[in-house]
């Protein structure tokens, strides 16, 4: 295409996240690729500000690209610079994507030499809003490459992937090889995708939740899209379900104003009910009986009142966590866990005294009925 060569030695930002991503391919790059190759540059000249009157945001990029693109001559590189001196927004905008349905072939073009070869982090928002906004099915690879640098490029990249023919897939790669603030919008994405997609299905209701705080913005939205608690009552239920269904349900018990707390989701008893009558039979692992333990916990009045409240809900379901944590097996498990210095366990034994759990006690005791 016209323009295509890059200007300069600058390392296009595309080039820095596939570089990265060669060296962890499955899994999101450490620090979520940061510090990104303009960091310098950009710490050096301070970033304009969002407009007060948040309905002029993305007024000046559409100016900009509106400009660019009445030109019949202009190419994709005359971009670049463009953005320095305005506020770029990284999530969808409704300017921006106007911008770009207006000079639709031309937009995708400048898109795709954005992303590809721009240096600086605002031209490639730019060029990845484009994409979000007209991009085809074969700029998939692009748009997913680039939003491996998810804190920045994670909410247009999920946008530009959602709304293309058979973005479930991609976005499920993506999702593998995200985290933090990008993961969010990701998993957000998946699950607008969710319903009648058998694999976005399989990947909610096993891999969604990945240990980080941010998870309760989405926890809830993870249940109601997968069918959790359908999933949990059925009659095949495989161990990876119930173990992230933990993991899911304890996220539930913390996130007042981030999402859909415990005390919220209509479907909590039953969800609680089968994670007990799962675990019970599956028997105790380290994972488990750390999990256990945080539910107890975050059930009674040591936990999050604005996300559990009223506590006398939950007394039958803490009382059968408790119950199962003073099984002899699954204290035996944690004790095992401790001398292996698990670090979940580890710091469980420190913290957990408000529990009287009995893996941690008296060795000689532990044993007496």
């Amino acid at each position: 295409m016209p323009g295509t060569e890059p200007s300069g030695t600058r390392t296009p930002l595309f080039e820095h996240a596939l570089r990265l991503h060669e060296l962890t391919p499955d899994v999101p790059l450490p620090r979520d690729g940061e510090p990104y190759p303009d960091e310098e540059r950009r710490r050096r000249s301070p970033q304009p500000g969002c407009p007060r009157d948040r309905e002029q945001v993305g007024a000046e990029v559409a100016a900009v690209l509106d400009e660019h693109f009445t030109d019949p001559r202009s190419v994709p590189s005359q971009l670049v610079g463009r953005f320095q001196d305005v506020h770029v927004p990284i999530h969808p905008n409704a300017r921006i994507t106007e911008a770009a349905l207006r000079a639709g072939a031309r937009a995708r073009e400048a898109g795709r030499w954005l992303v590809r070869y721009g240096t600086d982090t605002d031209d490639v928002v730019v060029g990845l809003a484009l994409l979000a906004a007209v991009g085809a099915v074969h700029d998939i690879p692009y748009v997913q490459t680039i939003g491996l640098l998810s804190c920045t490029f994670g909410p247009l990249a999920a946008n530009a992937i959602e709304r293309l023919p058979d973005g479930a897939g991609p976005l499920l790669w993506l999702a593998d090889r995200v985290a933090g603030w990008g993961r969010v919008y990701v998993v957000e994405a998946l699950c607008r995708l969710g319903d009648g997609d058998p694999d976005v299905q399989h990947w909610l209701l096993r891999r969604a939740v990945d240990g980080d705080f941010l998870n309760g913005y989405f926890a809830g939205k993870v249940a109601e899209a997968a069918g959790l608690h359908e999933a949990l009552t059925g009659s095949a239920v495989d161990a990876e379900t119930v173990d992230h269904a933990g993991r899911l349900v304890h996220v539930l018990t913390y996130c007042q104003g981030m999402g859909m707390t415990l005390a919220r989701y209509p479907h909590a008893e039953e969800v609680l009910a089968a994670h007990l009558r799962h675990l019970e039979q599956l028997g105790p692992s380290p994972s488990r009986y750390y999990i256990a333990a945080l539910l107890a916990r975050n059930l009674g009045e040591s936990g999050d009142e604005g996300s559990v409240a009223p506590i006398r809900r939950w007394q039958t379901y803490r009382d059968g966590y408790l119950a199962l944590l003073d099984q002899e097996d699954w204290c035996e498990t944690a004790r095992s866990a401790l001398v292996a210095d698990d670090r979940a366990i580890v710091w469980l034994a420190a913290t957990a005294s408000d529990l009287g759990l009995r893996a941690f006690g008296d060795p000689a005791s532990s044993s007496e009925d």
